[in-house]
């Protein structure tokens, strides 16, 4: 349209008559005279309105859900990691209470049996030495280690030094064939022979081929010359097997050790021997039995002679 003064006029008219509508309108509130038309309006326009709406929202949609998908990842990832160090710690806080415990049962046996022990951390199990069952520890020369030289845990025996570095000493398992230790039977004191089978079982000859033993019976190291390689007192297992049919020289025995030579990880090296025999000392008392439940007595009464003679 061209600007000219009928154009000009033609405009102030169209927004004096707007604004007429919209005081009318506002005047009028819900019966204003413009409702019908603004109805007609919006069923003309609405479903315009509605389709425009529905081939926006995808998009929107679709922008919010790789922003809140990007807030999601995040949200794992961190909650990922969270729980990673959760098991780290706990794994870490378990591990920790492992050693606390072995070390406090290492501790309890040193001093029942008046050792003095060097503490060490066993850095690798294996064949070390030909095809002989042996540990790595991590101590050595440097801390006052020497060959031949007791290595206990909390449960007992574990070996003896064979082999000493400045850092580190290899020490031979007491379940080893090559393996043998002078023993003492608890409580009636006969000596024997223990020597290593492999796994978790040594086999002991009594000196006295009619001593009385029986299963569950108990031994300690005798303890050897000026205490090298074995200090008295520590303990080596119990008896599992008693050979009836031996000679009358000697009289064999099965025992499982109470050490478990496959889960080694904190043992002692005793660097001072106790000043006297400590004998039994430091065998642990053992549980008692639990008390088998005494069988429940059930009495029924008989019934009288009057209560069930038949009625006259």
């Amino acid at each position: 349209m061209r600007d000219t003064r009928e154009s000009r006029l033609l405009l102030v008219l169209l927004i004096a008559i707007a604004f007429a509508l919209i005081t009318v309108d506002i005047r009028g509130g819900e019966q204003s005279p413009l409702d019908s038309a603004r109805q007609g309006a919006a069923s003309v326009f609405g479903p315009v309105e509605n389709g425009v709406s529905a081939a926006v929202d995808p998009v929107g949609n679709a922008v919010g859900a790789v922003r809140d998908s990007g807030e999601r990842h995040d949200r794992i990832s961190r909650l990922v990691q969270e729980n990673a160090a959760l098991k780290q710690k706990l794994g870490s806080s378990d591990r920790n209470r492992s050693r606390s415990k072995q070390l406090d049962d290492l501790l309890k046996t040193a001093g029942a049996g008046g050792y003095g022990i060097k503490g060490a951390q066993v850095t690798a199990i294996g064949a070390a030495q030909g095809f002989s069952w042996t540990i790595t520890i991590d101590a050595g020369s440097k801390d006052g280690i020497v060959r031949d030289q007791s290595v206990i845990n909390g449960q007992g025996l574990v070996g003896r030094v064979t082999t000493v570095g400045p850092d580190s000493s290899t020490v031979l398992l007491a379940n080893d064939p090559d393996f043998t230790v002078g023993t003492r039977m608890e409580k009636t004191d006969e000596l024997g022979f223990a020597t290593g089978r492999g796994g978790n079982e040594l086999t002991v000859q009594l000196l006295n081929g009619k001593a009385e033993v029986d299963k569950g019976d108990r031994l300690v190291t005798f303890g050897s010359q000026d205490n090298k390689p074995f200090v008295p007192g520590v303990p080596v297992g119990k008896v599992t097997k008693v050979d009836r049919t031996g000679g009358d020289l000697t009289r064999t025995v099965s025992v499982r050790p109470f050490v478990g030579f496959s889960k080694l990880d904190i043992v002692g090296i005793v660097v001072e021997p106790p000043r006297e025999d400590p004998r039994d000392e430091v065998l642990r008392p053992e549980k008692p039995a639990k008390p088998k439940p005494a069988p429940t007595v059930t009495v029924t009464e008989k019934p009288s002679a009057s209560a069930t003679a038949p009625r006259s």
